[in-house]
Formats: C-alpha cells, sequence, structure tokens
C-alpha cells in the first residue's frame, strides 16, 4: 500500500508535468518556416507520454531555494529539450540503435534516420532559444545557457555518450563506468538542480548542496536503470529490456552483480538526502523524489 508521503509526492509530480507538458507544447509549435514533418517528429519525441523527471528537479530545486515554479519554468522546458535531443540521437541506428522509446516507435523508425537527426538538431538549438529569450533576468539567463551548454557537451553528457560507445564488448571496471555515467547521466542531472537554485537566485551554500544532492541522484539513477534493463518489463520502462547486454556495454550489474548495485544505489540516495539537510522541510519533494528514484520500476 502506497505511504502518505509518497502518494503526496506523486500528486505533486503529476501537477508539475500537466504544468511542463503545456508549455512544451507551446514551445515545440514552430510556425512558418519550420517544415510539417520536422515539427512532427518534434512533436512526436518531445509530447510522448514521460515521467518529465529534468523539469521536476528543475522546479523543485527553485522551491526548494523559496522561489517559484514559474520563476525556473523556461530552463526547465529547456533541459528536457536537450535530453529529448539525446534520446532521439542515441536511438539511432548509429548509436544504440533502439526502435522503441517512451512506448513509442522511436524518432527515426516513426520518420526516419535523416529527420530524426534533424529533429534532435532543432530541439538542442531551441532549448538555447528559450533560455536566452524567456528566462529572467538576462544574467541569470547568461549563468543558465552557461550551464546546460557545459553539462550537455563534450566533457558532460556527449563525452560520457562517447565513451559509452567505444567501451562495448570493453572491460572495465567500476571507477571507469561511474566516471562514464558521472558525465552521460549524472551531469544532466545536477545541471537540473543548479538550474533551478540559479534561477530562483539561490546563495552560493544552496546551490553546493543542490550540486551534491544531484550528483548522487544521478548515479543513482544510471544504476537503478541498468538493473531495470534486466529485471524491468519493457511495457513499463517504455524501451526494449536486455539491450544493455546485447550491446556489450559496461554496466554496474555486469562488474557489480545486481545485490551490490542495488546496495551502492541505496546509499547513494542517503547520501543525497543527507545532503539537503540545511534547507529542512522546504526539501521535503526533493527527499520524496530521491526515494521515488531508488524505488521506480520504470
Amino acid at each position: 500500500m502506497m505511504d502518505a508521503t509518497t502518494a503526496e509526492f506523486l500528486k505533486y509530480a503529476a501537477e508539475i508535468r500537466e504544468e511542463v507538458n503545456e508549455q512544451l507544447a507551446t514551445y515545440a509549435t514552430f510556425g512558418d518556416g519550420c517544415p510539417e514533418r520536422l515539427e512532427a517528429a518534434i512533436r512526436h519525441s518531445l509530447m510522448a507520454p514521460c515521467k518529465r523527471l529534468r523539469p521536476l528537479l528543475v522546479l523543485s530545486a527553485a522551491e526548494t531555494c523559496g522561489s517559484t515554479r514559474r520563476t525556473a519554468m523556461p530552463a526547465a522546458c529547456a533541459i528536457e529539450m536537450v535530453h529529448t535531443y539525446s534520446l532521439v540521437h542515441d536511438d539511432l541506428p548509429a548509436m544504440d540503435d533502439d526502435d522503441l522509446r517512451r512506448g513509442l516507435p522511436s524518432c527515426h523508425a516513426a520518420f526516419d534516420e535523416a529527420t530524426a537527426i534533424l529533429a534532435g538538431d532543432a530541439l538542442l538549438t531551441r532549448a538555447f532559444e528559450i533560455i536566452a529569450r524567456d528566462q529572467k533576468p538576462t544574467s541569470t539567463a547568461i549563468q543558465c545557457v552557461t550551464e546546460l551548454a557545459r553539462a550537455a557537451g563534450s566533457c558532460g553528457m556527449v563525452g560520457g555518450q562517447a565513451d559509452d560507445l567505444a567501451a562495448e564488448f570493453q572491460a572495465g571496471d567500476v571507477e571507469f563506468l561511474t566516471s562514464i555515467h558521472r558525465r552521460k547521466t549524472g551531469a544532466m542531472l545536477t545541471c537540473c538542480l543548479r538550474l533551478g537554485a540559479i534561477s530562483a537566485g539561490g546563495t552560493s551554500a544552496q546551490i553546493e548542496s543542490l550540486t551534491t544532492y544531484g550528483g548522487k541522484l544521478g548515479l543513482a539513477f544510471q544504476i537503478v536503470d541498468d538493473l531495470l534493463d534486466i529485471t524491468g518489463a519493457e511495457a513499463q520502462i517504455g524501451k526494449k529490456t536486455n539491450q544493455d547486454t546485447e550491446h556489450g556495454k559496461l554496466t554496474f550489474p555486469s562488474i557489480l552483480g545486481i545485490e551490490e548495485s542495488r546496495q551502492r544505489a541505496e546509499k547513494l540516495i542517503e547520501e543525497a538526502i543527507a545532503s539537503l539537510n540545511s534547507f529542512g522541510s522546504r526539501a521535503s519533494n526533493l527527499e520524496a523524489l530521491a526515494h521515488y528514484v531508488l524505488n521506480r520500476n520504470h
């Protein structure tokens, strides 16, 4: 049976998801000049049913720092666009070659490979347009653009993906794997917390605490993701299972085993929650989110 805290968090997350979806639908309407097929491909991937975890982190961080969700909404939508672009490109035949994403045909499967590449490109550039134009004040927009570019770039998400691909069917240890995922997954999740805090005008101490939380949460998220690829149900997680094994990818369970991987994720979540102590009750939603990440089944 679901406890009251979990139920309250899921209600909160659903409210945010609805607000984010409404704003994303507006941002994904391009008007004259954008080919209809390209816009359809963008909307197919961006508006597909999903948890909206990254916008949830941005908006929750802003609230934890004493601001409102509205303040951080442009940054929240922008990072979801960057995340979606990364999924569109990751699914391509040249990368992970997946034909299912978020319970729907992946972008290249629903349209074609060239259109999927262009849809990803358009999502990435739209994200930076949104922050530069809509995040206020201008000084905050500049900070947010810098943060997002760094997290998504060659030393962040893209670099992690490059090492992940290079490591297929290669031996590796847990330190190397952790290095990959601190960039491939963790950099963007940490960026979510930093964007929320920066949008809210958070202090250096608040930003540092949320950065620590994001780093711990990001690594735990990846470990759970690796576990779900083995133990999850395709209908629940919205993509094919056992793909990591088929592609010869390094994973935490392949190196540590299922039980030790689970224990490592639990410890990381404990540490993530401990990093929020200075916020008191204002961090309750981030604490609940950390428990959700650990116990998710999709």
